[in-house]
């Protein structure tokens, strides 16, 4: 017999289609919802399922063993281009006939400062190398992260700043660039590309607890009180016009044998003997 109803693996699932979790923007659990896999970084794809041995010509089959690494709190306040701790074993004195030890394997963090086109800032960033090679590769930091999804970028901070992005350019916020007009419209035209609604953008890059408590907030302080378009009739109003109708509605017809039922139901009544008790 199981110990639960339902697996705990569908737990997290279930609990997104009740309370407060239900009422989340569509939008916002579908991105819950995503199992895109990260791009491999510390291990390379085969990329195939069968290759020949080259020493006996066979065809064998070939397993691909992702290398999961560990994000540690430090990742999410830099930019490490998905590179994490990788935990593994190494021979000691470098000789394969000692015993194994433990050892860990952490990326090397640079610091960087690193321009925002759209928001106009500079930020000093811890990062790795191959975080440098992906931004030329996108072509500017802008485009690096807007093009980055979540999976692979794994950096609370750099959420916030897609966020932000993402709220400017839907915005269009004239405080960008506000002494150079042509600048800010060449600014917002580059980076069209990327813009979506902003009650979309808004939810961008929000963790579940975070999510939560905004929606919370929203329904605390309810939608906007619209006025009425039309004047509401009052209930005496209501009254006046209902009393007419119901002295205009025929009595309603009866089926042609009532008449003759009820009076056989009467005599059968009347007729009935005493009742004698035991």
């Amino acid at each position: 017999m199981p110990l639960h109803k339902y697996p705990p693996a569908i737990w997290n699932t279930l609990k997104l289609k009740e309370g407060i979790y239900a009422r989340l923007p569509d939008h916002y659990l579908r991105s819950l919802q995503d199992t895109t896999k990260p791009r491999p970084v510390h291990w390379k794809p085969h990329g195939q399922k069968y290759r020949l041995n080259p020493k006996s010509g066979q065809r064998e089959r070939v397993e691909d063993v992702p290398v999961i690494p560990y994000f540690p709190p430090e990742a999410d306040e830099g930019l490490w281009g998905g590179e994490g701790w990788i935990s593994g074993y190494r021979y000691a004195n470098n000789d394969k006939l000692s015993t194994r030890v433990k050892k860990t394997w952490k990326p090397q963090l640079l610091t960087r400062d690193l321009y925002s086109d759209i928001l106009d800032k500079t930020f000093s960033v811890p990062v790795t190398m191959r975080t440098l090679d992906l931004i030329d590769k996108a072509y500017g930091f802008d485009f690096y992260i807007l093009k980055t999804p979540k999976v692979d970028l794994h950096s609370k901070f750099g959420m916030e700043l897609k966020r932000a992005m993402l709220l400017r350019l839907a915005s269009k916020d004239q405080s960008l660039y506000p002494d150079d007009p042509d600048k800010r419209e060449k600014i917002y035209n580059k980076y069209k590309a990327f813009e979506i609604p902003k009650e979309v953008a808004e939810w961008v890059g929000l963790t579940l607890e975070e999510a939560v408590e905004k929606q919370r907030l929203l329904e605390k302080k309810g939608p906007p009180l619209q006025p009425p378009t039309q004047p509401q009739p009052s209930l005496s109003l209501c009254m006046e016009q209902r009393l007419p109708l119901q002295a205009k509605e025929p009595p309603t017809a009866r089926h042609p044998d009532h008449h003759r039922r009820s009076s056989r139901r009467s005599h059968l009544v009347d007729h009935q003997p005493p009742f004698q008790p035991p």
